[in-house]
Order: structure tokens, then C-alpha cells, then sequence
């Protein structure tokens, strides 16, 4: 009986390391709604992108970033009217956990518009609805902001 108390007290005193374990190895996951072209709207989706990423970067953690832009925002990822154009390379080179999707819903009604697919800078990926995208990682626990 003594020997079963000890494993039982060995057990129970090894319960929070696993929990802290587990939840070091978390992964925290944001998303980030860009649908205005405004460029200061952009660039405040891109600081806090960057904010993020550094401050769980200098932690030690991983962090998953997705700028999601659909609507007006999409001219964020256009590679002819994209006002942050310089920037999106940058994040390229420097943040590979930051990702760009561009709403394909938006691109059909642009290129509708201009006779034309617009052309997309080359770190964007298409999704097929941008708010739908949004909505998925929401229910897959992410967080979702609107700087």
C-alpha cells in the first residue's frame, strides 16, 4: 500500500509540469482583417503583426500570423497599387510565420471591374472568401483582430 501511496504522490506532483509543458508547446495563432484601402489601416496591420511576432519571438513561443484582405483591403496585396508594397517584401524575408491571404471573391469582382485579373505581390495566397476564411480560423480557435 506504501509503495502505491508513493506512485500516487509522484503522479500527482508531475500533473502540473505536463500541463505546463503542453501549454508552452502551444502555438498562438492570429488573424488580422485588412478590408479598407487606407495605408494607415495597412500599416497598422502590419505593426501589430510585426509587435506580435517580436514579442513572442523575444519569449521564446511561436506564433502563426494570417492578414486576411478582402474588399477595399485587398489592394494591400495588389503588386500595382499595394501602398505597403516595400514592407510586404520585408516581411517576406524577415517574418516567414506572417502569411498574406488575398480573397478571391474580391479578385473576380476587381478583375470584372478592370477587364483584367489584377496582379497579386508574390507572398499572397488565394483563399476563396476572405470573411469565410476568417470565420474558419475563428472556429478553429484562433483570434481574430480588426486593428
Amino acid at each position: 500500500m506504501t509503495i502505491m501511496l508513493r506512485y500516487l504522490f509522484a503522479a500527482l506532483l508531475a500533473l502540473p509540469l505536463a500541463f505546463a509543458s503542453a501549454h508552452a508547446a502551444e502555438k498562438h495563432r492570429l488573424a488580422l482583417q485588412i478590408s479598407d484601402n487606407d495605408p494607415a489601416k495597412m500599416n497598422a496591420v502590419l505593426n501589430v503583426a510585426a509587435n506580435v511576432s517580436k514579442y513572442y519571438s523575444d519569449k521564446g513561443e511561436e506564433v502563426d500570423v494570417e492578414i486576411v484582405a478582402f474588399n477595399a483591403g485587398l489592394h494591400m496585396l495588389r503588386d500595382d497599387t499595394s501602398p505597403v508594397k516595400p514592407r510586404l517584401k520585408s516581411f517576406k524575408q524577415g517574418m516567414p510565420n506572417v502569411a498574406f491571404m488575398a480573397c478571391e471573391n474580391t479578385l473576380d469582382a476587381m478583375a470584372r471591374t478592370e477587364g483584367k485579373e489584377p496582379p497579386l505581390v508574390e507572398n499572397a495566397t488565394r483563399v476563396p472568401a476572405g470573411v469565410v476564411t476568417l470565420m474558419e480560423l475563428g472556429e478553429k480557435g484562433w483570434t481574430i483582430v480588426r486593428p
